[in-house]
């Protein structure tokens, strides 16, 4: 008995000691984000004489941010929804049905974790233009869900492989349909798996920084990393304001790992990675 409390204790002091590591950058960047800018924040714990939220707001404007994180939104909601009913389809095709060359196919799409996308960034570039997509949403939405679908069909497919297969057979024999069954049997099933990926989806997409640079050449559509570059290049001596800059970029993509932490646990946690 004393054992296990002793391991317990030394869980949530190990817990405890990676979970300030962990937060130790967000809070020193936050506090070095409301400091004056002619103040010099340096030390172990950064402490500023005084706070402002000035940096914030100038930032915002300054950056252009607002109408960059607008269109960083739009993109990533566009990826997530279409690369997430690719993969589950694909996914569900590899993982439950016995499709005619299903695996050599299945390691086609998986050579796509292994291929750099910037050797191809440039024929993609062309392949953009000649169908006048250039400087548009579809010209990062596109390309990006054929990048992140790879990934997506491994995880579902691994995913889907891990339903027991006696459901399965059920299903079948009370007559249900190919649909049905992904309806009714493995979307329930892999719904933490499922919400794990449309999360990394989103953070993969806001992160995204050299397909909208090539492919929003105008300068006319902005996404957020972009627009934080271009900030960061003007104001290259204001830490304060570079680092308002990116916390602010930054928070769309904690938030949604705050709202959807639980289900993305789950989802790592639960198995979808066997088979």
């Amino acid at each position: 008995m004393m054992i296990k409390r002793l391991q317990g204790k030394t869980n949530y002091i190990i817990l405890t000691l990676f979970g300030v590591l962990a937060l130790y950058p967000l809070i020193g960047s936050a506090v070095v984000a409301i400091s004056p800018q002619d103040q010099v924040v340096s030390g172990v714990f950064p402490i500023p004489s005084s706070l402002t939220f000035s940096n914030l707001s100038q930032a915002w404007t300054q950056g252009s941010l607002g109408s960059a994180m607008e269109t960083s939104f739009i993109v990533a909601v566009g990826v997530v929804i279409g690369a997430t009913v690719l993969s589950v389809l694909a996914g569900y095709a590899f993982g439950a049905l016995n499709l005619p060359g299903g695996k050599i196919i299945f390691y086609i799409f998986l050579a796509g974790l292994i291929m750099p996308y910037e050797a191809l960034i440039i024929p993609l570039y062309y392949d953009m233009r000649s169908f006048s997509l250039i400087d548009s949403y579809w010209s990062l939405i596109f390309p990006e869900v054929a990048l992140y679908l790879a990934f997506g069909i491994f995880w579902m497919r691994a995913c889907f492989r891990s339903v027991p297969r006696s459901l399965l057979e059920a299903a079948r024999i009370d007559g249900a349909s190919n649909w049905r069954i992904l309806r009714r049997v493995f979307i329930p099933f892999g719904r933490p798996a499922i919400m794990t990926m449309m999360v990394l989806f989103f953070i993969f997409s806001w992160n995204e920084f050299l397909l909208p640079l090539v492919m929003l050449s105008s300068g006319s559509r902005e996404t957020a990393t972009l627009a934080l570059g271009v900030f960061q290049g003007q104001y290259d001596t204001n830490i304060s304001l570079q680092t308002a800059a990116a916390l602010t970029v930054a928070i769309p993509g904690i938030i949604v790992y705050i709202l959807f932490q639980r289900q993305f646990i789950r989802g790592m946690l639960s198995g979808s990675v066997k088979g």
